[in-house]
């Protein structure tokens, strides 16, 4: 028994809300054949689908053989329908390319019979309709009432409880109509049909039971079922039957649906095939420019590290602080009835003054080097380079034989005009030395050369360096190098180069052509590099004296001891590679600096200052002497080691001045003070030399200044030599500490070690750290803070962070951009 109770449903659109049942209460018998009577849109077929679970009501329950549908889910009304309902539509409903028999067997194989049952069973539902002999015939072959018996031969294969029909005859003749009427009628003899129709004649010839609705309730039964619902127990929730289908079926049905239907699966796999290569292209290029703006970013990391340096001006603070506001952006409290004074400038003078910084980089580098440090995760393949400032001369000779230092201080002409003053504060000047040599990038794992260097160089000639003394020029991308580098390098005359620069200076108009070198040329070149400390000769009594920079003794020193840089190759910037990692014309790797640091640490001069920490091996004096004694005793020293022509020019300058008197010297008495000058006064010592030299006799002037000028005159070097040796027996404290601070310098250990050229490997000079991408620089750069905030004031970390000043916004830019590609893939996938 079938029982519909209280049953509700409602359609919403919008603001609109169509009932089509509005509370129908209905019994019906196991096996009977019901008419559902009324006009359109009364709620027939509403009521069928909801019977046959096509439809889902809004509230009520239909409950069948005590069985209640109220807590159905969706797998339980695929069951509900597949064993308990038989479906007849108006249009048949049958599938075009499958053969009747086929067609008939489908509820079958949705339910999991096997082939042969399913073969059987359709073939007794087709003999019951009268159809048994055309199983084989398509739906198209057959006429319309045929094609209908076959729906109901597919309703009663698996022999429902149920038969529902929607207008059967609807699309028949009259003949037709009679025929399946009758049919339905044997049907219902043994099962429950339930039939909507607009034909109130063949309901009531045919039917058994008539109902008719109105605007979605009922409004005539002409054989209701009543049921004593206190007799009868509660609905229960059960599951009537699964349907399963092994996956060979599907497989074998999806495969004949396919084959039955060649031009729409023809189309349907081009349009397919459409479909995935759109998509594997769009992926392609989302993949494809992702993988480009990593690149871009490794580059522009690579090329722009984070550089800590020792001495560093805070650039991203000054920025802050001395940018200039909008009159509209500035808060000003005065009016603006008379003229005031704007701070602006001199708080940025002020900004500027203070924005010079100190890096404590020796802890810094202790904490960079702890590999439980968090800024490890961010570094790149890069890793962390470390730099020295190592101290070096380079020279070299040019084609003519001339002997110069390649920082260009040799070819400056002997006059300068205003003009090539001007030239030079407009920075066209020669440059040092230091700004044409630069160490190439390092490598990881002692590597001496990174590979972002060699994959971003092409080799033009030769091959990158393999020693510590090798090293290679750098062209740009015309294959050229500036001529004045060129001429400071030697490859070209030095007196040519002043010529022009003389030229320049007296303001001629210069005709300038362009030269060339042939890479063999190049490679042949000879540069000599000598240490600072190898620069420092051992004097006799154990002191250092610097050697001249233009001297015979140190053009050899260059030539027979120096270390000579070789020339390997020539590279120039990869096509497409925007990187600039080398900044210089001159790349040497961190060999050399490595080489520098030790020989420095074992070189002479070195060793003897460390032996003696307490003495300047420059002149054997002791480092800031603790009183007024030591420094006379120094002052004696000093004195007492010149050679007899600079004791004779100091003792003609203690003469000239009057700090000695000669007559009290030459009667072997000690000098009076207080004769010396007249007034009581110490003499100003600084008057005693004019710019470094000793005075000379052929210059002094003044009347009374000296004794007996023909005595003075008659007097060689040695006596006079004689005469500052007699008077240091007993010297004036005051002369002697007068001299003591204008003219001796003692310097400092550190100060003396930092000109030898000595380095540390726990206080580099600078600090680089490299990273792969933009966030990767912005954890380094939060890392750093992490620290600064675990450390004092003066051991802050300060840096300026190029790339945040100028990638921020392109940054964003890049994301945005990779958002949308994400956004394109994905929509493309749904």
């Amino acid at each position: 028994m079938l029982q519909i109770k209280n049953v509700k449903k409602q359609y919403v659109t919008g603001d609109l809300t169509q009932v089509a049942l509005g509370g129908v209460s209905l019994n019906l018998r196991d096996n009977e054949f019901v008419a559902v009577l009324g006009p359109s849109g009364s709620g027939k077929t509403t009521l069928l689908n909801v019977i046959g679970g096509l439809d889902r009501y809004d509230s009520g329950d239909l409950v069948i053989n005590g069985v209640s549908t109220r807590q159905y889910r969706d797998r339980d009304w695929d069951s509900y329908r597949n064993h308990t309902v038989g479906f007849v539509f108006q249009s048949y409903n049958l599938i075009p390319h499958q053969s009747i028999l086929a067609n008939v067997e489908l509820a079958l194989t949705i339910s999991g019979v096997s082939r042969s049952e399913r073969r059987r069973r359709a073939r007794e539902a087709l003999e019951k309709v009268g159809l048994l002999e055309q199983c084989h015939k398509r739906p198209n072959q057959m006429s319309g009432g045929q094609m209908q018996r076959v729906a109901i031969a597919r309703a009663l294969v698996n022999d429902p409880d149920i038969l529902l029909a929607d207008e059967p005859t609807g699309a028949l003749d009259t003949d037709t109509s009679l025929q399946v009427m009758g049919l339905l009628k044997d049907v219902a003899k043994d099962r429950l049909v339930v039939m909507v129709t607009h034909n109130p004649e063949l309901a009531e010839q045919y039917a058994t039971r008539i109902v008719r609705l109105r605007d979605g309730v009922i409004t005539g039964d002409s054989d209701p079922l009543e049921v004593d619902e206190s007799a009868m127990e509660e609905p229960r929730h059960k599951n009537m039957g699964k349907a399963s289908m092994s996956f060979l079926t599907s497989l074998l049905l999806s495969f004949n649906n396919l084959r039955t239907k060649k031009g729409r699966t023809i189309l349907t796999a081009f349009a397919g095939s459409i479909g995935i290569i759109g998509i594997a292209l769009i992926l392609s290029l989302s993949n494809g420019v992702n993988n480009y703006i990593e690149d871009i970013q490794k580059s522009t990391m690579t090329s722009y590290p984070i550089t800590i340096d020792a001495q560093t001006i805070d650039l991203s603070s000054l920025m802050e602080s001395t940018t200039p506001q909008r009159r509209s952006e500035r808060e000003v409290d005065h009016g603006t009835d008379a003229v005031y004074s704007d701070p602006r400038l001199l708080k940025m003078a002020a900004a500027f003054t203070t924005s010079f910084t100190t890096n404590n980089l020796t802890d810094f580098k202790r904490y960079l080097d702890d590999p439980k440090s968090a800024i490890s995760e961010y570094i790149g393949e890069n890793g962390v380079v470390y730099s020295y400032a190592t101290k070096f001369s380079v020279y070299t000779r040019d084609p003519e034989g001339e002997f110069f230092n390649i920082d260009g201080s040799s070819l400056e002409p002997e006059s300068r005009s205003s003009r090539y003053n001007m030239m030079l504060g407009m920075g066209t000047m020669m440059t040092a030395a230091r700004s044409d040599l630069t160490q190439l990038l390092p490598g990881q794992n002692g590597a001496l050369i990174s590979p972002a260097v060699t994959d971003s160089y092409d080799v033009l000639y030769g091959r990158w360096p393999e020693a510590y003394n090798e090293c290679v020029l750098v062209l740009d991308k015309y294959n050229e190098v500036a001529a004045s580098t060129l001429y400071k390098l030697g490859f070209f005359p030095a007196g040519e180069y002043r010529a022009l620069m003389q030229q320049l200076s007296d303001g001629t108009e210069l005709t300038l052509e362009t030269k060339s070198l042939t890479y063999e040329e190049i490679c042949q070149k000879e540069f000599y590099l000598v240490p600072a400390c190898d620069a420092y000769a051992e004097n006799e009594n154990g002191t250092f004296t610097l050697l001249e920079e233009d001297g015979y003794e140190l053009e050899q020193l260059a030539e027979n001891d120096g270390i000579k840089l070789v020339v390997t190759g020539v590279v120039r910037g990869s096509e497409d590679s925007d990187a600039a990692l080398i900044n210089g014309t001159i790349g040497y790797t961190s060999a050399l600096t490595d080489y520098l640091i030790a020989h420095t640490e074992d070189s002479a001069v070195v060793r003897a200052q460390k032996q003696d920490p307490d003495r300047n091996v420059l002149n054997g004096m002791a480092f800031a002497p603790m009183d007024d004694e030591a420094k006379v005793r120094d002052a004696v020293e000093y004195l007492s080691g010149l050679g007899i022509t600079e004791k004779a020019q100091f003792m003609q300058a203690l003469l000239v001045t009057g700090a000695v008197d000669a007559a009290s010297l030459m009667a072997g008495q000690t000098p009076d003070l207080s004769q010396m000058t007249g007034e009581g006064q110490t003499p100003d010592l600084s008057q005693m030399t004019g710019e470094g030299q000793m005075p000379d006799m052929s210059q002094m002037t003044g009347e009374g200044q000296m004794p007996d000028m023909s005595q003075m005159q008659a007097m060689g070097e040695a006596q006079y030599a004689a005469m500052l040796d007699a008077y240091l027996q007993n010297p004036d404290a005051e002369v002697m500490l007068a001299f003591y601070d204008s003219q001796i310098s003692t310097g400092s250990y550190d100060g003396n070690m930092s000109d030898f050229g000595v380095v540390s490997r726990d206080a580099p000079s600078s600090i680089s750290l490299y990273a792969d991408s933009f966030e990767a620089k912005d954890g380094i750069a939060k890392c750093i803070d992490d620290y600064n905030a675990t450390v004092t004031e003066e051991n802050k970390i300060t840096y300026t962070d190029y790339v945040g000043l100028l990638m921020s916004s392109i940054t964003t830019i890049i994301n945005v951009i990779s958002y949308v590609l994400i956004a394109f893939v994905s929509i493309s996938l749904v």
